[in-house]
């Protein structure tokens, strides 16, 4: 059938990187469970068992030559779709085929296959991360001294530095970083448990040495290129995982979801802008708009990973004693989803922070616009050490009234340099009303965080940083 006749998933026809695409697909999952089978082999040789001779060299051999066609036939036969790649693993393998499986259920291939999977998409994800937080590292180092306006409530307040504001980012960007890290250093392996989690098949074909069972499931657990296994599950590895690998994931889509709309915000104020294509259209009928379309989207997909935890909450709630299979259909859906998300979302904030416009002079414009209020302070007690009477220096809500009322700009300032009672600090207006007065420790604070807190973080991933990437969108 053609591919436009039928519905495709945005996720992967439209924004998903090759690399997670292909970790979520057909070839990525059923080659992952021959890998699971041929390990199983091994190890059941190593320990003792009567595995033929050949078969392990025809299991290596074909690993990723999956015959679809056989598998689905065999499937539609068997209701089965493991028992249908036995098969199928077995025609390709035939010196193999009476040992494929030896001693295992479904979940042998199902679960551990899931869990190598989750785990190389976590090894996608995290640098990926490190890198978003190093570009936008670069951009707080740069405008750590740009005063801008700091907002409360969406209100003008007292001043910030464009850099500051966006160590706030950073800093759940680090906190992402942490929980990704620790999620993926905590993912075990379920390894050979059997139908009940008792591994009552494995003794039987061990004759009931238990030492055995325990070596084999300590092999296949290394093999498969993890460190330790869970030591006790049901049938399946306790959903509970699925949560804990999820969270950390939705949590990062909130953080993406406050950054995209300040951003967003922002732009409206024409300070900050998304990076935007030569050839890029603002909207069909308004051409000279510049839609902030890269955060729009980040928001949207936001939005949907940080519900996806949901379904991994709900799945691990409802399973029955040592399994049900009622979370099959529904796993197959938010895992994969939630790391495609996830890997988009982090695709989305590297070309932003990578190409991120700031305009100095707006953001001064508006400086100069509240700034006079915030000084009134400053310029109060200037007078007093002047000789002044504090009660009689209030002319702000005069300037106030020009500004509210009268929609005209702030002219706090020329008040006063009109009003014969400053004459005594006409010549400190200058310095009283600098910009980079009012930021306090804000370039401090930018220096020490990024010292003490982002090189730590980053400096794991000093190998990967070191390589060029840009992040292209492909829409």
């Amino acid at each position: 059938m053609d591919a436009h006749a039928r519905y495709q998933s945005p996720l992967t026809s439209r924004y998903a990187s090759p690399e997670m695409a292909a970790n979520f697909s057909d070839n990525k999952r059923f080659s992952t469970w021959r890998k699971l089978w041929l390990n199983l082999a091994i190890a059941e040789k190593e320990l003792g068992l009567d595995i033929p001779e050949g078969a392990i060299e025809e299991m290596k051999e074909h690993i990723y030559d999956i015959d679809y066609e056989l598998a689905i036939a065999e499937e539609k036969k068997r209701r089965h779709d493991v028992m249908a790649h036995v098969h199928t693993f077995g025609v390709a393998a035939p010196k193999a085929a009476g040992i494929i499986h030896l001693g295992a259920t479904s979940c042998y291939v199902t679960d551990n296959g899931d869990l190598m999977i989750l785990r190389d998409g976590l090894d996608i994800i995290i640098p990926k991360l490190a890198r978003v937080i190093q570009r936008l590292s670069a951009f707080a180092e740069q405008y750590k001294d740009l005063p801008t306006l700091g907002f409360t409530h969406f209100q003008p307040a007292q001043l910030t530095t464009v850099g500051k504001r966006a160590t706030l980012w950073i800093q759940e960007l680090l906190w992402d970083l942490r929980n990704l890290t620790r999620a993926r250093e905590d993912l075990g392996f379920r390894g050979v448990k059997g139908t009940t989690g008792t591994q009552g098949s494995f003794l039987a074909l061990f004759e009931g040495d238990h030492q055995k069972v325990e070596d084999l499931d300590q092999r296949v657990t290394e093999l498969s290129g993890f460190k330790e296994y869970y030591p006790v599950t049901g049938q399946t590895y306790s959903r509970k995982i699925d949560i804990d690998v999820l969270m950390p994931m939705a949590s990062f889509g909130a953080t993406v979801h406050k950054i995209a709309t300040d951003i967003r915000l922002l732009a409206n104020l024409k300070e900050i802008e998304e990076p935007f294509e030569k050839d890029q259209i603002g909207s069909s009928a308004m051409a000279y708009k510049r839609n902030p379309m890269r955060c729009e989207r980040a928001c949207s997909l936001a939005r949907h990973l940080q519900i996806l935890v949901q379904d991994a909450l709900g799945t691990a709630s409802v399973q029955w004693l040592e399994r049900t299979l009622d979370d099959s259909a529904n796993r197959r859906i938010c895992l994969p989803e939630a790391f495609l998300t996830t890997d988009i979302l982090l695709t989305l904030l590297q070309n932003i922070s990578e190409g991120l416009v700031v305009y100095p002079k707006v953001i001064e414009r508006r400086i100069h616009q509240e700034l006079p209020f915030m000084a009134t302070e400053n310029i109060i007690m200037a007078m007093v050490k002047k000789g002044g009477d504090r009660q009689e220096c209030h002319l702000s809500h005069e300037a106030g009234a020009v500004v509210k009322q009268q929609g005209g700009e702030n002219d706090l300032i020329q008040r006063i340099q009109k009003d014969p009672y400053f004459e005594p600090i006409w010549a400190d207006l200058k310095t009283l009303m600098d910009p980079s007065t009012f930021i306090g420790r804000a370039p401090q604070q930018v220096d020490r965080f990024l010292r003490d807190y982002v090189q730590p973080a980053l400096k794991p991933f000093e190998e990967v940083l070191k390589k060029e990437s840009k992040a292209e969108l492909s829409v």
